[in-house]
């Protein structure tokens, strides 16, 4: 079965074609720009492909009520010209195929649960720690959505005793991406993350309010495991401070087998970084099943 993939960012759309085993045949990088610009090059690349369906794992927020309206929007996006955009439609329209529609961090989720290293587990938790901080949350064996879908990046957090930094976030200061993005890291310290690698200090930081976050997920969503990429988490270093920080944090209130071995409970991603891509792929196998069960 021929898929098509379309991881949607901010800065680039990842276009691919696949199979229903997850396995990439082929994939284009183009830069996003207008959708003017961009879409009829996304289009143009898929509509030749023979594909049965195509899944977008997309940057947000998005609207994911299938009740909705604007089901299949990108919303209230700061990227303007994608404001209120609705993508689905666009993509159902001059391709006429099933459309499967997430956010991109919930895609990673999916790929990782179901080609990856949370497979077989029914509560997972990706986080993506760069530019941005997004979550991507598998609760009873589904992609959690509710109200919209879960924006754990925005977290608040309490800030270290000796930290005085205000924070990036333009809506909430000292939310977990406020603190510890890639950005935030640049502004505290004054060098990108790449250039700070030999100061513990800056990790020290960034893996307590990590882990903080992590312990509040903990204890409100009780993940089998948690998934942590994106470039933050290139420094390697970085691991190791965040699962003990956890563990200090948690201060023994939960035992379970999980917690026992930090190391196989907060993981880093297993799929080569394609595991964006592979959820996608799911995303439109599960649209195209839906559409067409029974």
């Amino acid at each position: 079965m021929r898929l098509g993939a379309l991881e949607a960012g901010g800065t680039k759309m990842v276009c691919a074609i696949g199979n229903e085993n997850g396995e990439i045949l082929e994939r284009v990088s183009i830069p996003t720009e207008t959708p003017d610009i961009t879409m009829p090059k996304l289009i143009s690349y898929f509509a030749d492909k023979e594909i049965e369906a195509l899944g977008i794992g997309c940057f947000g927020p998005i609207d994911l009520n299938r009740d909705s309206n604007t089901y299949g929007y990108i919303t209230t996006t700061p990227k303007l010209a994608w404001k209120n955009y609705n993508i689905v439609k666009m993509f159902q329209d001059a391709l006429n195929v099933p459309v499967g529609f997430d956010t991109d961090v919930n895609g990673s989720a999916l790929g990782e649960a179901t080609w990856g290293i949370t497979k077989g587990l029914e509560n997972s938790m990706y986080i993506t720690i760069g530019t941005g901080i997004g979550t991507g949350i598998i609760t009873n064996g589904k992609l959690l959505h509710g109200m919209l879908h879960p924006e754990g990046g925005h977290l608040l957090l309490s800030r270290h005793p000796n930290d005085s930094f205000e924070g990036t976030c333009p809506y909430h200061k000292t939310c977990l991406e406020g603190l510890a993005s890639g950005p935030a890291i640049e502004a505290r310290w004054g060098e990108k993350g790449t250039e700070l690698a030999e100061r513990r200090e800056v990790w020290e930081l960034e893996a307590y309010y990590i882990a903080q976050a992590l312990v509040d997920y903990i204890m409100v969503l009780s993940p089998q495991r948690i998934v942590i990429g994106g470039g933050v988490t290139h420094q390697e270093h970085l691991m190791p401070l965040i699962r003990e920080q956890v563990k200090r944090q948690l201060a023994g209130y939960i035992d379970t087998k999980e917690l026992l071995n930090m190391d196989q409970y907060v993981v880093l991603p297993s799929l080569n970084d394609n595991q964006g891509i592979m959820g996608a792929l799911k995303l439109g196998l599960n649209e195209y099943q839906l559409e067409n069960k029974g």
